[in-house]
Order: C-alpha cells, then structure tokens, then sequence
C-alpha cells in the first residue's frame, strides 16, 4: 500500500494500481465459442417470451 501523511498528520492509504495490459483480438475457436453460447442466449430468451406470451 502507498501511504501519505498531509499537514496535519492524517495517514492516506492509496491502493497500488494494477499491471495494465491490452486486450487480444480472440481466435477462431473462441469466436466460434461465443457464436454458439449467443445462439443458446437468443433460444433461451425467445423461448421465455413465447411462455410468457402463451400463458397470459
């Protein structure tokens, strides 16, 4: 932890920032991953609204 005191004596306790790093572009296989997990969402999700829509 990174500590200061100011004039009147009073601790400030500062968190240490974390190691920044850059985002990489995914693969093929993960874009394919996120492909299907999107087309279980969008089932999933129509499905619910169709229940919803059926029973009210």
């Amino acid at each position: 932890m990174y500590t200061t005191v100011n004039e009147d004596g009073v601790l400030n306790n500062y968190a240490t920032e974390p190691q920044m790093y850059y985002a990489e572009y995914p693969a093929i296989w993960e874009q394919r991953k996120y492909l299907l997990q999107a087309g279980f969402a969008t089932l999933l999700v129509t499905t619910l609204v169709l229940l919803g829509l059926s029973v009210s």
